[in-house]
């Protein structure tokens, strides 16, 4: 990647053996490998034995969960938060393997649409709630630093599985709790 990004430099009209930029390429590849790590991670091993046995179905919601992407469009960052919700049936996960969850799909290349639904079908797969709701709220660089130049642009998405699908009480209670 150090090469691709050298030559990127001499592409857009850099001379990339200034000294401002000799250690650029380098930094590029490093970030790069941080912000698609998702691509080299599995969701078993990001939950790893974090599901625990509960007797009760109460709501669990985490909200405000911070995440950032690269949209596959342009390879531009998008970031903002998540909301999980879901109702055990049995079983619950460690609350920061929520976050965790949200990361795995967010450090790849993706579009949030994607993104929301990855991480509501995880959490399904994973520990076969009732139901999960995951609402996601995004600002996107690529509408804010180019094309339209929108600066107070915010995209939702929503993804709801279960009884936040089939329930539109349950859908309330969680959307009015996110708030």
């Amino acid at each position: 990647m150090n090469k691709l990004y050298k030559d990127l430099l001499s592409k857009i009209g850099e001379e990339p053996d200034r000294e401002g930029l000799l250690d650029t390429p380098d930094r590029a590849a490093k970030a790069m490998d941080f912000l698609t790590q998702g691509y080299r991670q599995k969701l078993e091993d990001v939950v790893n034995d974090a599901v625990f046995t509960v007797e009760d179905n109460h709501m669990i919601i985490v909200k405000d969960i911070e995440l950032y992407s690269l949209c596959e469009h342009h390879i531009l960052p998008f970031f903002g938060k998540c909301h999980i919700g879901y109702i055990p049936e049995g079983k619950v996960l460690g609350v920061s393997k929520l976050a965790r969850i949200v990361d795995l799909f967010a450090r790849r290349l993706q579009i949030q649409e994607r993104l929301t639904n990855e991480v509501a079908s995880s959490i399904m797969e994973t520990i076969a709630p009732e139901g999960v709701g995951v609402v996601i709220e995004a600002q996107h660089l690529c509408m804010m630093m180019r094309g339209v130049e929108k600066q107070n642009s915010c995209m939702i998405t929503s993804a709801m599985l279960g009884s936040f699908r089939r329930d539109q009480s349950t859908r309330n209670e969680f959307l009015q709790l996110i708030r």
